[in-house]
């Protein structure tokens, strides 16, 4: 090979080197991590966003749990964060400390939700005050068997199944069952990944797990519902996007939220995909089999974010049996 062509080859690679760096340089990234409660609804609003702008923005969906998700988050190191759970005290204490402003706004309802395996069949409908009887810290090495719990049930193993200690669902099971949150036994099997949950209960006949939903609908050949008794109405109710939206299955209705940081949003690449999240959500709810929050809290969360409406509706800890509109209406804390 001659020198004119080592040198118009070496010219071609070149070009070819500085148009793969010019189109990674040209293409705007939004980073998201967090729930694995809200994640589907967020993959499904990245994939039609990735789609609609047509390769220009790329965005990463990551699942370390809400109380992992926040962490990062309060480091700047993502943009936005799926949440199952407001923000807590500490974590507003660690992004102010770090001078992260976000804007919340709630995308979602999910039913927090109990499984059993199919092979139970006494398991009829299960109580607050049973499910406290079994996951309050002092259930710990203690509450082992069915029976202990309601001596109607049979003298069997229990085994359970739920979230990690950095789940907002943990978080907001245990506020809403045991009355503070973060207050559990700790010897049950804990992972962030529900998928694991689901193998573990679909494996064990004295199983009992809960996670949102979406996971539930997506096993339902694995898993059976629990009906849970609705504590003003006395009725046991099955989780199911009519219930949610009726508000009859409490105390384990709940809304979920993004986290958007409020500088991020001077990047046109997140603005544009907090909108379209906020335009789309209610179709791609429905789609990923969780319930949708009505068309006037969708509008008013899209208005409180071009008013860059900073800060919490909530306390620095969940509510149980908040209303969205009402939420959405507050007066935010930072």
């Amino acid at each position: 090979m001659n020198v004119r062509k080592i040198a118009t080859l070496a010219a071609a690679v070149g070009a070819l080197f500085a148009s793969v760096s010019s189109a990674h340089a040209a293409e705007a990234l939004v980073k998201i991590d967090g729930s694995s409660t809200v994640f589907p609804i967020t993959e499904a609003v990245a994939e039609e966003f990735q789609k609609a702008k047509k390769g220009t923005v790329r965005v990463t969906v990551g699942i370390s749990g809400t109380g992992g998700g926040f962490k990062k988050f309060c480091r700047g190191e993502t943009d936005i964060s799926n949440a199952s759970r407001p923000i807590l005290d500490k974590e507003m204490a660690d992004c102010k400390a770090a001078g992260i402003k976000y804007i919340e706004l709630p995308v979602a309802f999910d039913a927090l939700t109990l499984v059993m395996n199919p092979k139970n069949s006494f398991l009829k409908q299960i109580t607050s005050a049973e499910l406290k009887t079994m996951w309050e810290p002092a259930a710990q090495g203690k509450i082992l068997k069915w029976n202990q719990v309601n001596p109607a049930w049979p003298d069997t193993g229990l085994k359970l199944f739920g979230p990690g200690a950095d789940s907002g669902t943990f978080d907001y099971f245990t506020e809403a069952i045991v009355g503070k949150s973060k207050s559990s036994r700790g010897d049950f099997t804990a992972s962030e990944d529900d998928n694991v949950l689901v193998q573990g209960v679909s494996r064990d006949a004295g199983a009992l797990g809960y996670f949102g939903f979406a996971y539930y609908i997506e096993n339902k050949d694995k898993l059976k519902a629990v009906p849970v008794v609705n504590p003003k109405t006395g009725k046991a109710v099955e989780p199911s996007m009519e219930a949610v939206i009726s508000g009859d299955y409490q105390p384990l209705s709940r809304p979920i939220f993004i986290y958007v940081n409020a500088a991020a949003i001077d990047r046109p690449e997140v603005k544009e995909f907090v909108e379209f999240y906020l335009k789309n959500a209610a179709e791609l709810t429905k789609e990923v089999k969780y319930v949708p929050l009505t068309d006037a809290d969708y509008k008013h969360a899209a208005e409180n974010f071009a008013k860059k409406k900073t800060g919490t509706a909530f306390g620095g800890h969940a509510e149980v049996g908040v209303q969205v509109s009402d939420l959405l209406k507050r007066d935010p804390k930072e």
